[in-house]
């Protein structure tokens, strides 16, 4: 049995100070890579580097600011953290709007922060991959790609292009031992999830009441009903970095709760 062991690898997670990135980079630590945290201001990424050595006293954890909405920025970022071996593309907004109402410069921001900061930086790490014949990149998706929420369509739209943009890598790299896969998550319980529950459903509710009515009223088709949890989007990901995956590529993974009704990942 190979062992899920990712010591002596180098593994860069975007927007990783917060949520989803922030649980990423821990089990990516407790793995044994040593891991660029990435973030758009050096306070919050100071922050979340204190954070994360609480977490995982023993992990190798390096700051890298840079702002990844242009390519100077993702330039910067391989310049703060070279050899990346991992690179976990995160980064990620969402906002709810009338599909007949919401602006097109809300559409370009959708898919400049959702799908180009990821082409950016994979089109800077992903050739020294491939020359050293060895290499993760994952693109973090979502449910709502591939079942469109009629309130986020600009956002739908975007990660239905990061599963593109994902299994067009892993075309680009085939046959050189580099993996590139995207993961659809579903409605998790970060704090910014959070609060887009609490403007839904209302702030009187405690959370565990506001929890369980979006989730029958807004989710009905989840399995598991309830919010996922970070670090169960986090072990999908540390489990496609790892050698257990080397024969997953170009896929997308589902960490959705059972949220999208069909078969397949």
């Amino acid at each position: 049995m190979i062992p899920l062991d990712l010591r002596e690898k180098r593994a860069l997670v975007t927007g990783a100070t917060r949520g989803l990135g922030f649980a990423m980079a821990t089990r990516l630590a407790q793995a044994g890579a040593v891991v660029g945290v990435n973030g758009r201001s050096p306070d919050s990424v100071a922050t979340a580097l204190r954070d994360l050595r609480d977490a995982v006293p023993d992990g190798l954890f390096v700051g890298v600011v840079a702002d990844l909405t242009g390519e100077e920025g993702a330039a910067a970022a391989v310049e703060q953290f070279p050899d990346v071996d991992i690179l976990v593309n995160n980064i990620g907004v969402y906002q709810a709007g009338d599909v007949f109402d919401t602006p097109a410069f809300v559409w370009a921001d959708h898919f400049d922060a959702n799908v180009l900061t990821g082409v950016r930086i994979t089109r800077q790490v992903l050739p020294a991959m491939i020359a050293r014949r060895w290499g993760r990149v994952v693109f973090i998706a979502s449910d709502a790609a591939v079942a469109i929420p009629i309130d986020m369509v600009h956002y739908a739209a975007s990660k239905t292009a990061v599963l593109a943009a994902a299994r067009g890598f892993a075309k680009a790299a085939a046959g050189s031992g580099v993996t590139v896969n995207s993961v659809i998550v579903g409605p998790s319980e970060t704090d910014r999830v959070k609060e887009f529950v609490s403007e839904v459903v209302g702030t009187e509710l405690p959370w565990a009441e506001a929890q369980a009515e979006y989730m029958r009223v807004h989710r009905p088709l989840s399995i598991i009903q309830r919010l996922i949890r970070p670090e169960e989007v986090a072990n999908m990901v540390v489990y496609l970095c790892s050698e257990l995956s080397s024969a997953t590529t170009g896929g997308a993974l589902r960490v959705d709760g059972g949220y999208v009704d069909g078969i397949l990942p």
